[in-house]
């Protein structure tokens, strides 16, 4: 993929997400059963507005069925799944519309409180969107009024999974069908660090004093889209949040209002100011504390300590009637952290929330500040 962006000092090559592959794998056999053609590409429409143009690999077909699969490309950011085949095999079904599913070596869900309900497969939202639209696309271009069984498979998953936090979350059988933008932006540490130092120094010679952070895209989409805030001169800090807080301290901005899910901002509570999850982690051990001390029962605490996600952990707490009280903890233990950070010159508040029941809590001065960012 011929897709640049500047990091920091650096000059990166994007790839693509298992999402994208599937989607384009999908496309490709879909257009191989209703036409017969096995052509060497297709382009997806990806959520970040970018068309990936994805070769077509090892086209099959049988009777009512066709497959193909697409090579993950994970830019300069390789992973785990980076040259792996995502694959694809789609048949014929008499119901209408477009079936998804996972076969061998795609993970199976098997614990609450992920993307997909226990028992689907571990194929998340946006790439099963993705799939779903490509597959459509195909099917009214061959004038195709049946439905279609779509089957997303990786041959190397179920080996590969073990390599991932999969077994963890109770994802059972291979990896996941991931990707919120459909696109892989590049992660080297040094240069993510250069590219936060330099949104702020952008902003800061603009002459904003009152700076908006957020981790990445599920901050972003909740500042504009629930918060209202205006984004043009936010700082994206992946998960730098001390280098975020101590760059923007020495520039001399007068605030910083962190908005952020849960599940990074719990780690700040604990005081794990780079909340990359093969550097901090203690997710669960930190809302367990929390429910603790608001009085939880050892019942609940052992179901908090083995959920797999932050948003499982909100829905025990909710059900057990102390959300409201673990979230002012959480809070409370997020602004402390950050005051210690920050120091007395810099004024930090910090929004937490999931994408299901919104805003889960705030800092005590975080009004003040969203008043200033809101558009």
């Amino acid at each position: 993929m011929e897709l640049y962006i500047p990091v920091g000092k650096q000059r990166l090559r994007c790839g693509y997400t298992t999402g994208t592959c599937a989607a384009a794998a999908a496309a490709g056999a879909a257009r191989l059963l209703l036409t017969g053609e096995a052509i060497p590409s297709v382009q997806v429409d990806t959520p970040a507005g970018v068309k990936v143009e994805a070769e077509l690999l090892e086209h099959a077909a049988g009777e009512n069925w066709a497959s193909c699969a697409v090579r993950k490309d994970g830019g300069d950011d390789p992973d785990v799944t980076h040259g792996v085949l995502i694959c694809a095999r789609v048949e014929r079904r008499t119901a209408p519309g477009v079936a998804i599913d996972g076969g061998v070596g795609v993970g199976r869900v098997t614990r609450p409180g992920l993307d997909q309900p226990v028992g689907q497969a571990a194929i998340n939202s946006v790439p099963r969107r993705m799939i779903a639209t490509q597959v459509e696309r195909v099917m009214a271009e061959a004038g195709c009024a049946d439905g279609l069984t779509v089957t997303i498979y990786v041959p190397q998953g179920e080996k590969l999974a073990a390599h991932t936090f999969n077994p963890r979350l109770g994802i059972v059988g291979g990896i996941s069908i991931l990707g919120t933008s459909g696109i892989v932006r590049p992660m080297s540490e040094a240069a993510l660090i250069d590219s936060l130092y330099l949104e702020q120094d952008m902003a800061r010679a603009a002459g904003v004093k009152d700076l908006l952070v957020t981790p990445g895209n599920y901050g972003d989409a909740f500042a504009t889209q629930v918060l209202g805030l205006e984004l043009t001169y936010r700082c994206t800090c992946s998960n730098y949040i001390g280098a975020a807080i101590d760059h923007a301290a020495g520039l001399g901005f007068s605030s910083l209002l962190l908005v952020g899910h849960l599940g990074k901002l719990v780690k700040v509570a604990a005081g794990g100011m780079n909340t990359h999850s093969r550097v901090a982690d203690g997710r669960r051990e930190t809302l367990t504390a929390h429910a603790a001390l608001a009085g939880g029962s050892p019942e609940l605490l052992r179901a908090l300590f083995d959920s797999p996600t932050t948003d499982a952990g909100v829905e025990l707490l909710k059900k057990a009637g102390l959300l409201e009280p673990v979230m002012v903890s959480v809070g409370a233990a997020l602004e402390d952290q950050l005051r210690h950070r920050a120091g007395p010159e810099l004024e930090i508040e910090a929004v937490f929330f999931s994408n299901q029941y919104g805003i889960l809590g705030k800092t005590s001065g975080a009004d003040r500040l969203l008043a200033l960012h809101r558009v």
